[in-house]
């Protein structure tokens, strides 16, 4: 099965926006055992448009097209399609009468430029859209299935996932049972990963993937017909390799797996954040529920307002700086504590440190970060020697991840520093929260 993507329009192809259904589709393909053999990205000219249409049905066996199904004058890829084919374009009446209900529902009149919408090459089947105006449809030409959706993110992506999907899944003449496992790690670089996984022998059916988004690296296991036992033997044999750097299994990020962990328990989680500057509590609200755990958050980005508001000691800061595993804990007891109203929280984190580019000292390099976490009556709190290197983001994004990653490790029982690959803890002190209350 060769199957291939067509993307449409001026802006992909020019650059002025980042062609993010691409990857995703590529990305829910490879979770369906799916693989895409071929990406082409074309501009909003008819004579360009049929031409790659032409060329590409002689080559593959089904091919997504992307864009080009809206009202304006440079939506022309049912054109395009149309002339490839050597038909004319005819009226769907079933999405003519869908237009029209959807514009009656709004009170809204319909031009003719809604209703080229409902235009298809003859012979085309309709795929509904039932998000949006756009209609999608599919045509064979050669050997090729063409399938048209519209571009817009959400409508695309609905589609493909109830649509497009199911459509290649039953053109595969050999069913062939795919399972994929997806194990989220941290702290391990790409081809780090893929020097110790590689060499190793996988049970017959068993391919790698690998998919890097910092500060995360997601490993695919694809399994073709593989027996389950024998999956769980590849499993083991990946998480046994990368050892710590496994931080969870089908989530994309630490904040996700958290957001499980906690909503199943009766726990309940404060932070206190610098360096971060409530990117912590940002993530976790994404999720709906977190209230069920999550009581407060401070940012307290100066000195004063982690004095003020979590009970650091100036005399701590004097002494050790607001860069320190003496302050980070204060700021974790502080914030565990910090509404008296308010029973003590079960956990806290608590972060700080020098992001850069500027603020770096010899003794605190740009770089330097502190986290703590709470948990129960422990405070651990850990130093990273960050690369200088890195840029102000990524060393945020470092640092949320690894105090979100020590928090899963207390959660679960495990000792909350870990054993990274490229992230070092250069220091590392425990606190008894009784000295605190």
């Amino acid at each position: 099965m060769k199957l291939e993507m067509i993307c449409t329009g001026e802006e992909v192809l020019a650059g002025q926006i980042v062609d993010t259904n691409a990857a995703w589709l590529g990305n829910q393909l490879m979770d369906n055992g799916l693989e895409m053999q071929r990406r082409t990205t074309v501009g909003d000219r008819l004579e360009d448009l049929v031409d790659v249409f032409v060329e590409r049905s002689t080559y593959a066996d089904i091919i997504l097209v992307n864009g080009g199904l809206g009202p304006t004058a440079d939506d022309l890829s049912t054109k395009a399609m149309a002339d490839a084919m050597g038909v004319e374009l005819e009226e769907n009446s079933e999405w003519r009468n869908t237009l029209v209900t959807w514009a009656k529902d709004r009170n809204i009149e319909l031009k003719p430029s809604n209703l080229k919408q409902a235009l298809l090459p003859k012979g085309a089947i309709l795929v509904d859209n039932p998000v949006g105006t756009a209609c999608g449809f599919r045509v064979k030409l050669n050997r090729c299935w063409f399938f048209f959706t519209p571009g817009v993110p959400h409508e695309y992506k609905k589609m493909v996932l109830e649509q497009f999907i199911p459509f290649v899944k039953a053109q595969i003449s050999t069913q062939v049972n795919v399972e994929v496992t997806k194990l989220l790690t941290l702290g391990i670089g790409e081809s780090d990963m893929a020097e110790r996984l590689e060499k190793l022998d996988w049970p017959a059916g068993i391919t790698l993937g690998y998919r890097s988004y910092m500060p995360y690296v997601e490993l695919k296991l694809i399994a073709r017909n593989v027996a389950k036992a024998a999956q769980e033997v590849a499993i083991a044999q990946a998480i046994k390799i990368l050892g710590d750097g496994v931080v969870a299994r089908h989530r994309e990020t630490l904040a996700a797996e958290i957001h499980a962990l906690l909503s199943q328990r009766d726990n309940t989680l404060s932070i206190a954040e610098s360096l971060t500057g409530g990117d912590l509590c940002s993530q976790l609200v994404n999720f709906a529920g977190s209230s069920h755990y999550l009581k407060q958050g401070v940012v307290s980005y100066c000195n004063e307002a982690k004095m003020s508001l979590l009970d650091v000691q100036q005399q701590t800061i004097v002494d050790h700086s607001e860069v320190s595993l003496e302050c980070v804990g204060q700021m974790a007891a502080g914030v565990a504590l910090a509404n008296t109203k308010l029973a003590e929280s079960d956990y806290a984190i608590a972060t700080s440190g020098i992001a850069g580019p500027s603020g770096g000292t010899d003794e605190k390099p740009v770089g330097t970060v502190v986290i703590a976490v709470k948990a129960m009556d422990k405070i651990v709190c850990q130093q990273l020697s960050l690369s200088s290197k890195r840029n102000r983001n990524h060393i945020r994004d470092l640092t949320a991840a690894v105090a979100f990653d020590m928090l899963r490790r207390a959660i679960l029982g495990l000792a909350p520093i870990a054993e990274y690959t490229y992230i070092k803890c250069v220091d590392s002190v425990v606190y008894d929260m009784e000295m605190y209350r």
